[in-house]
């Protein structure tokens, strides 16, 4: 077939052809370990959105995953933490591939592995499975965004948890993909702080849709899917201001109510909840245990950004002088702040949680 370059593809530079879903998977196959913690992971926060499990679950782990000694140093100490509270709550790592943006800059694991602008989605797609297949043979169930309509069909099998975040909730390529995706899926309020986009987006998911993707084999296929019954909504704040506080917890139970979705609420600790300043998410968590020790019986989960190290720091040329164990995103809380905030949340909440199951 010839292309008449006048007419099309103008401003493409070049196609590259990618490895199929099913023979990255041939390549790097679910193994049965990992294959019962995605299950097992899956169920819980299925029964926590149910009101079966008394717990929480909490998302945390990096902002974006680019050093994989780093992440995988961050789920041992994680693991370990997961054992101490799992009582009272039910912790999932953040393994983020993929990162929007607003204008430029890097688009993570995935789409450039080598941090440099070369694109070798092919080497990414590996490196992240690998890494997935890892996390879960260690015991940990992981939660990642949804970004690329195409990426759940290479990953997905190997993820507990997907978020759609503020930026894409209103996008209806993304809310058709999350009506197909085997996970709960966690909308996140509009970038200005609006509740709106984020329930129709509820409303949406939990339908049937058909829509254009790729098969296992990379064809380009029509999906007929059957809707996701587990999609909640994750407040986020917006244009600088929180909504994690009590009043604008209970404004959404009441959009929720309106819109007849079940009560449930995830709160993101950063972002504009934590007006982008990291050291403030112990803050917010402190703030929901209180909720609770209150009677809140809405709040389900929680979704924390946190690393080895404080802060971050932008990618160097000279990746030899990246500092191990801190962000290139968003920045994050580090280790000890991590296991003490989330220590005093499990000894706030052990006793009030079992006493407060939902009946959705």
């Amino acid at each position: 077939m010839t292309i008449d370059s006048l007419i099309e593809d103008i401003n493409v530079r070049s196609t590259d052809v990618l490895i199929t879903p099913a023979a990255l998977k041939d390549e790097l196959p679910l193994s049965e370990s990992a294959r019962k913690v995605v299950l097992s992971g899956r169920q819980t926060i299925r029964n926590i959105l149910d009101g079966k499990d008394h717990r929480l679950f909490i998302v945390l782990g990096p902002c974006s995953i680019h050093d994989l000694k780093a992440a995988k140093e961050y789920a041992d100490r994680l693991k370990e933490l997961a054992a101490k509270v799992e009582d009272t709550l039910y912790l999932v790592m953040r393994v983020y591939f993929e990162k929007p943006r607003t204008t430029v800059g890097w688009k993570g694991l995935i789409n450039d592995p080598d941090m440099n602008d070369s694109f070798d989605i092919q080497k990414g797609l590996h490196i992240g499975r690998k890494l997935l297949l890892e996390l879960n043979e260690m015991g940990l169930p992981c939660a990642t965004e949804a970004l690329d309509p195409m990426s759940p069909q290479y990953m997905h099998d190997l993820i507990a948890w997907s978020a759609i975040g503020a930026r894409t909730t209103e996008s209806q390529t993304h809310r058709e993909m999350s009506s197909g995706l085997s996970s709960p899926v966690g909308f996140k309020n509009g970038t200005d702080g609006g509740l709106k986009v984020a329930i129709n987006a509820l409303l949406s998911v939990a339908n049937p849709h058909s829509f254009l993707g790729i098969n296992q084999e990379g064809q380009v296929a029509i999906i007929n899917t059957k809707g996701n019954a587990y999609g909640h909504v994750v407040l986020r704040g917006g244009d600088g201001k929180p909504n994690y506080d009590s009043v604008s917890v209970a404004l959404a139970e009441r959009e929720l109510d309106k819109a007849k979705v079940p009560h449930n609420i995830m709160i993101d600790a950063s972002h504009a909840n934590s007006n982008k300043d990291p050291a403030l998410q112990p803050l917010v968590m402190d703030n929901v245990s209180n909720q609770i020790l209150e009677g809140n019986k809405s709040i389900v989960g929680l979704m924390v950004e946190s690393h080895l190290k404080f802060g971050r720091q932008d990618i160097p040329k000279d990746l030899s002088q990246l500092e191990y164990g801190k962000s290139v995103t968003d920045g994050c809380i580090d280790w000890a702040t991590t296991e003490e905030a989330v220590l005093k949340m499990r000894d706030k909440l052990k006793d009030v949680l079992p006493k407060r199951r939902q009946s959705v």
